[in-house]
């Protein structure tokens, strides 16, 4: 009975010997493990075994990357310009060791330096280089930061100006300068909207009248090319004319007269097509008007002078 309690004594301080050596840890995880109060060495995500009352194995430490923001804080520029700025920071531990060891409260540390590197640079920039040069700043910060903390362990991977906040005037100064931009904007705006309406405009215009001669041009040349025709079919039918007129006489010998009968006679079937509407007229038939018109006024004074009484050597019907 006694050798039973003795074993499972000792089978319990086995026990428990082994559930204070065998520790687990998590992924992205580290652990210091102290041998007599001074660093021994840097445990692994995994399982490991310490020796109890020997080793001691301090907090785990995140290899993770993470983020602190910080309250915002005064800052002056170079113009004198005072102003509240807030500032967020991302880093990641890559030496576990040296975070441990090398500084004894790191979120403390590396407020403040972010806090004095922050003002450092503001303090030699003037208000609107503050306010348009946020990735500059974000730039200068990072590098600052990362020489300071890198003894530390710690890399700065981002810094970010979180907020900025200029005084109230300064903040109703820049709100009209803001309207005042957008005035001016839309005025430029506007004038080239204008500028390229009346461009617009009249390119239509040049294109309309540039059209409308065209138009008129070819209007013209159809309108000589349907004349041109129109002679050519005449003189043709004037040659088909004669043609047949030449044809039909054979060798009979006419007159002048008859032959200028026969051409006066033979119009009216030219003038039958659609075409026809320019006509020829021979010298010889103008002549031949003229003669005739003669003829007619002369007829005509004979007729009056006819028709007149005899005066003198006349004998009057009333007379003896």
């Amino acid at each position: 009975m006694t050798t039973l309690i003795v074993l499972g004594i000792i089978a319990l301080v086995v026990f428990l010997v082994a559930a204070r050596s065998i520790r687990i840890i998590p992924q992205n995880r580290v652990a210091i493990v102290q041998r007599f109060g001074r660093y021994h060495r840097t445990a692994e995500s995994g399982i490991t075994a310490v020796v109890p009352i020997v080793d001691k194995m301090l907090p785990k430490t995140d290899l993770r990357e993470q983020v602190v923001a910080f309250k915002p804080q005064a800052v002056i520029t170079n113009d004198n310009v005072g102003m509240q700025i807030s500032t967020v920071i991302y880093y990641q531990v890559v030496d576990a060791r040296a975070a441990e060891y090398e500084v004894a409260n790191f979120s403390i540390a590396l407020e403040q330096i972010a806090q004095t590197t922050l003002r450092n640079v503001i303090g030699n920039l003037i208000l609107d280089k503050t306010l348009t040069a946020r990735d500059e700043i974000n730039a200068k910060l990072r590098t600052v930061l990362d020489e300071v903390t890198e003894k530390w362990g710690i890399r700065i991977t981002r810094v970010e100006l979180k907020e900025i906040i200029p005084p109230r005037d300064i903040q109703q100064a820049m709100e009209k300068q803001m309207q005042a931009e957008r005035t001016r904007r839309a005025s430029i705006l506007t004038a080239e909207g204008d500028k390229r309406s009346s461009i617009l405009k009249a390119e239509g215009e040049k294109e309309s009248a540039i059209l409308k001669a065209e138009g008129e041009q070819k209007a013209a040349v159809l309108r000589a090319e349907g004349e041109s025709e129109a002679y050519r079919k005449v003189q043709a039918a004037q040659i088909e004319m004669a043609a047949r007129l030449f044809d039909a006489l054979g060798t009979a010998e006419l007159s002048q007269e008859a032959l200028r009968f026969l051409y006066l006679k033979t119009l009216p079937e030219m003038a039958k097509g659609s075409a026809n509407k320019l006509f020829v007229i021979p010298s010889e038939l103008q002549d031949l008007a003229g003669t005739i018109g003669t003829l007619a006024g002369g007829a005509s004074m004979a007729t009056e002078d006819s028709n007149k009484p005899v005066k003198n050597g006349g004998l009057d019907a009333g007379g003896p």
